[in-house]
């Protein structure tokens, strides 16, 4: 029976571990999201100018 605690305390240290690295995970996702997106707008700022004759 000695074992249980320890046992019970691994497991919510792997259970928190996964949930800091999901965290670090979407918000590094989260910004690559908000550069693609930059780039996509100033592509299409681009197009939508009228030119200049």
């Amino acid at each position: 029976m000695g074992g249980k605690p320890d046992i019970i305390r691994a497991i919510v240290l792997i259970f928190a571990v996964g949930l800091v690295i999901t965290g670090f995970t979407s918000i590094h996702a989260s910004e690559d999201k908000a550069a693609r997106n930059d780039v996509v707008v100033s592509s299409v700022q681009e197009v939508n100018q009228p030119l200049n004759r």
